[in-house]
């Protein structure tokens, strides 16, 4: 009687196939834990939580209408509001001058960091920009934007905390001013909304992506003034052969791992296996965008650097090299500007991280659920 066949051999079992989005949580969980301690549990839940938005004003569509029916939500422009704790600072000092010298000098010791806060302050907050965001704690959703009788919308939703890096630029009247990453174009409009850019260079590598900016100025910005606006699409890094030394204000806000998308979206993920080599080069790609924009200034000009990500190999490390790399090889100083007021100021709208060797970095928490962002203004010596 013959042997019955030996039974076919089972298929090579494959490894269960891991989501990017689960590969990105377990490296920040191994990473971030060290750096953010205590804080990384709050952290993290901000992050795998519904994102909360600012709706930054269009000043070329503002119609009373839109600032009234915010109000009315109780939404309120963190803008203004960090104006008003200025002047009341520069009030308390006024009356200070009134009191016993001894008065005044315990007054001067309280109100000193405040006070030093004021000058750097007040010039940003002449940017016109507004941003409307509702209470810590609130999540009311802002509607849709809707547009004028011209077409223009009336606002644009976005993390209320990418506008800092713009106010950290602080656009001066008739500023030539360069977004070398410029896509999708939230921070290149709120750059426009300052009405103070003489010529503004909105740059992305991406054709796709530029496309999606030439839609953001066609449905916010009046024909007349997208004419000042320069929109490219070149590889950033070579911006100093194409235009080097030329700008007052340069914004480089760098490609990253833009963490919140990294734990929550799986499509266009970078912690997907086959884009590791790609997430691995993301510092040298940042530095090299850095010094682009550095070199793209002429003397005293100043540079803001930004990520949406918590990695110091991606903010504090990619500076330093920057600031090593400048004086070493190009013989031009740079020097950290302090933006340790804006801590101070905005303290009601967002958290921020108190362990930043350089510049500042925004949190995201369930109070208040924006970020992360991180930014570091630089000054051309």
């Amino acid at each position: 009687m013959p042997e019955p066949a030996a039974p076919a051999p089972l298929p090579a079992a494959t490894a269960p196939r891991i989501p990017p989005t689960r590969l990105a949580l377990h490296h920040f969980d191994i990473n971030y834990s060290l750096q953010l301690k205590e804080r990384w549990p709050s952290v993290r839940a901000g992050l795998l939580c519904e994102q909360k938005y600012g709706a930054l004003l269009n000043n070329f569509s503002l119609p009373d209408h839109v600032t009234q029916e915010l109000e009315l939500l109780n939404a309120t422009d963190f803008i203004a509001e960090a104006t008003k704790k200025v002047r009341s600072v520069a009030a308390a000092e006024e009356a200070g001058r009134g009191q016993s010298s001894a008065g005044r000098m315990v007054m001067q010791a309280e109100t000193m960091t405040q006070a030093e806060m004021s000058p750097p302050l007040c010039a940003s907050m002449s940017s016109n920009i507004k941003c409307y965001t509702f209470p810590r704690g609130d999540i009311t959703r802002f509607r849709p934007a809707r547009p004028n009788t011209l077409g223009i919308l009336d606002y644009y939703l976005m993390d209320a905390a990418s506008l800092l890096p713009v106010l950290a630029l602080n656009v001066q009247p008739d500023d030539f001013v360069l977004d070398l990453c410029a896509a999708p174009g939230g921070k290149t409009l709120a750059l426009l909304q300052t009405g103070a850019c003489g010529h503004l260079a909105a740059n992305d590598i991406s054709i796709s992506r530029t496309k999606r900016l030439h839609q953001i100025l066609h449905s916010y910005v009046p024909k007349e003034i997208r004419e000042i606006v320069n929109v490219t699409s070149c590889d950033g890094r070579d911006w100093e052969r194409l235009e080097g030394g030329t700008f007052h204000k340069v914004l480089v806000d760098v490609p990253c791992t833009t963490d919140r998308h990294s734990v929550m979206e799986d499509d266009n993920n970078i912690f997907h296996k086959r884009r590791t080599k790609e997430r691995q080069m993301l510092p040298m790609l940042q530095l090299q965008l850095l010094m682009a924009g550095i070199l793209a200034t002429r003397p005293g000009a100043e540079v803001v650097y930004s990520t949406c990500s918590l990695s110091p190999l991606q903010n504090e490390h990619v500076i330093e090299r920057a600031i090593e790399i400048a004086e070493t090889q190009f013989n031009i100083a740079v020097r950290v500007e302090d933006l340790s007021h804006f801590r101070t100021l905005f303290q009601d709208t967002f958290s921020f991280f108190p362990d930043c060797r350089l510049g500042e970095l925004v949190l995201p928490h369930l109070t208040a659920n924006f970020g992360p962002m991180y930014f570091c203004k630089l000054c051309r010596m």
